[in-house]
Parts: structure tokens; sequence; C-alpha cells
């Protein structure tokens, strides 16, 4: 790494809260898959910023959607009605099959309102005693940062020091149907689950047990909430990971690639009778739903529709896989994911998953670690298999030259 770019870092840790420690390179620029950094070093994604930028950097279709709106407006809150609003909801219900939409920001605020819309349902449709409602979650889950969400966490540092937490949650084994059947009671109102764990290090549930999950819920009354923020849209080769096992969620949580990697935007949607009770006044968001982001969510939709972005992971992702699995390292434990979306767990006893991301940095190739032990590859989903191969083959070079 360069002086220059050394100079910048230790600028930004000077003034900036350490809540995160990045991999040491200042990026300048991007287009495509592609990421330059300020020295002019060129780096293949294989993050994708969190599959936030799943249509690849500044998709020229997202660029002008975004100029042509800026020039015309970008916010009025929800206090007034806008053009680009509707067309936008209308197409993710659509897609998704669901009756209403409340469009947010970020993915946290999503899952926040997930949340509050889950136990008015209870209240007030299955007439839980109030105050008494409670949500199921899985062991390993993640669903953001703020201070409601952590207190569902299974991750110690998540929640040191920043009690009270708030209560109301049971959390059951991932992938265990009869432990979530054992958790249900009377007032248990809703299940929120990612259908693939992300954070975790890209984890995939038995073959099953998403379609046992949705009987289970549909027995006991109980409202199935998928968190896709990460896995939908494209990323496990299907527009939604559910569709894998051929079911449909109660509720939806959309984010990341909603906003092309230009804005935050995510969505709740639902089916009937369950975001109709979230009246005026029960909700809101000033920049929710803003015309600048709903004509960007549109054309991001519209690009992952248009460009098969679904198929095209689900083809590369196996061939991804395949040609990981036969790279003959002792560094690799072991891989799992779906579609272009990998986890490769690392072996802890040689090396973590940093040193490993640190190494394919000077080889070109940006990744980042999950939990100290699984590199995570999930590059945009534009990726052409001659870019795919470029990174395989610096992947390969790179756990080589660490032995």
């Amino acid at each position: 790494m360069s002086k220059h770019q050394d100079s910048f870092i230790a600028r930004e840790n000077a003034i900036c809260a350490p809540n995160y420690l990045p991999i040491p390179v200042v990026i300048a620029r991007g287009e495509g898959v592609w990421l330059w950094d300020i020295d002019g070093n060129k780096y293949l994604d294989m993050m994708s910023a969190y599959s936030a930028v799943s249509q690849g950097h500044l998709h020229p279709r997202l660029v002008k959607a975004v100029n042509e709106q800026i020039k015309t407006l970008t916010l009025t809150s929800r206090a007034y009605y806008n053009d680009k609003l509707c067309p936008f909801l209308e197409k993710l219900c659509s897609l998704s099959n669901m009756a209403l939409a409340l469009p947010m920001n970020t993915g946290a605020e999503a899952v926040e309102t997930s949340i509050k819309a889950a136990r008015r349902w209870g209240y007030e449709v299955k007439n839980i005693p109030n105050n008494k409602a409670e949500i199921i979650v899985a062991k390993n889950n993640f669903h953001g940062r703020t201070t409601t969400i952590i207190s569902f966490s299974s991750e110690p540092d998540y929640k040191k020091h920043f009690g009270p937490l708030t209560p109301g949650f049971v959390e059951v084994p991932f992938g265990d149907a009869d432990a979530l059947e054992a958790a249900i009671t009377p007032n248990t109102c809703a299940f929120l689950v990612e259908p693939i764990q992300g954070e975790a290090g890209i984890i995939i549930p038995p073959d099953g047990w998403l379609k046992r999950v949705r009987e289970l819920c549909n027995k006991h009354k109980v409202l199935l909430i998928l968190d896709e923020i990460q896995s939908g849209l494209g990323r496990t080769g299907k527009l939604f990971a559910y569709e894998h096992e051929d079911i449909e969620p109660d509720m939806l949580i959309l984010g990341k690639a909603l906003g092309g990697g230009f804005v935050p935007v995510s969505a709740v949607l639902a089916k009937q009778g369950i975001l109709d009770l979230m009246g005026p006044g029960s909700h809101g968001s000033t920049f929710g739903g803003n015309p600048l982001a709903a004509a960007v969510g549109l054309e991001a939709l519209n690009v992952i529709v248009d460009e098969k972005l679904s198929e095209r992971s689900e083809e590369l992702g196996h061939y991804l896989m395949d040609r990981l699995k036969k790279i003959d390292s002792p560094y690799i434990k072991s891989l799992h994911g779906r579609g272009l979306w990998i986890g490769m767990e690392v072996n802890s006893k040689l090396k973590s998953g940093r040193t490993v991301c640190e190494a394919l940095l000077k080889n070109g190739v940006l990744s980042k670690e999950t939990h100290e032990t699984v590199v995570r590859f999930a590059p945009p989903l534009t990726i052409t298999k001659e870019e795919l191969d470029w990174g395989l083959e610096r992947i390969e070079a790179t756990l080589k030259e660490l032995s």
C-alpha cells in the first residue's frame, strides 16, 4: 500500500468512529464488477457492498434514472403523494405476489417495521394479550444493528454494553423445524428468519425445512417473515430465496440491491390483512418512499428482470462453486452457498479469514471475512464467466502463495 493510501486511512481512523475494521484499501472509482483505488490499482469486487450493488457499479440504466429524477424532484416526504412511488411499489408487489408494501430506507428500518407490523397483527387479529406478543428468531441470525434487533442476536459482541435490551423474542436453532414448533405458544405472533443466513457465513438450511416452516406457521396461525435483504433479488439464483422451496411468506423484507448501489432503499411487503393495520400515525419515515429512491428502486428491479440476473446467478453460481471445489488447498475447510453467494470457510488453525482477505487484496480481489473464519464471494450479478475466471485464477494463486 502506498503512503498516499496510508495517509487517507490514518485521517479516516482519526475522525471516524472505529465501528468497522475495513480492508486496507482506499477505493476511488467503480464500474461494473471492477473497483479502482486512489493509486489507480484495479480490483475485482467479490463483495458487491454486501449484495447492495448486485447490478454492478454505476449501471448505465441506473445512472440515467438517477440523473433524470434528480433534475425533477428528490424529496417531499410522504406528507404528499409523488408520481414515482406507486409504479415502484406496484412492480415490487407484482414480482413478490404481495398485497401491500411499506417503503423505508435501510434494511434495519425495514426489519423494525416488520416487527411493529407483526406485533400489531398479533394483538388486533390473533388477540394476543397486550404486551405479551412473542417473535421467534433463529440462532446466529443477523437482521441489523438497532437496539431492538441486537436484543435477539446470538452474538455477544453485538449486545455488549448496549442494554437494557428489548424483550419479546425467543431463539431456536436455524434449520430445526421441531424446535420451532416446540417454541410456539398462543402468544407467538411471528417467526422472523433469513431463508439463508448471510452474516453467519452463508449457511444453507436442510432441504425441505422452509416448506415445513410454512406448514407450521399456517397450523399455529403465526406470521412467517422472511428477511431477504441479502438473499433476495437474484443473489441465490432465484429472484427470492424462498422460491427454492416453492413457498411464499406472509411478510417479506427487502433492501440492499433494491437501491442499486445508489441510494438506500428498503421495503416491507405483506399479504392482505397485515400492513392494512398500519394506519396514519402508526409508523413513518421522512425519506421512506422518496421520489429519487422510488425511481432508482423501480429501475433496479427492471434491470434484474430484463437482464435475467437471477438466471445468471444460478448458472455462474454453479460454475463458481465447482471451480472453488477443485482448488486443492489446506486453507479451505468447507464451501457453502447458493447462486453467486458462496462462503469459503478457512481452516482457522492455519490462517484467519482476515489474513486470506488481505492476501487476496494484494492479488486484485476484494472480499471481506465474516466471523473471522469465512471469506465471502458475492460478485455483482452482472459478472461474466471471463471475469469470474480472472478472479478464480487469483484466488487459487493466493491460496498457493499463503502455503
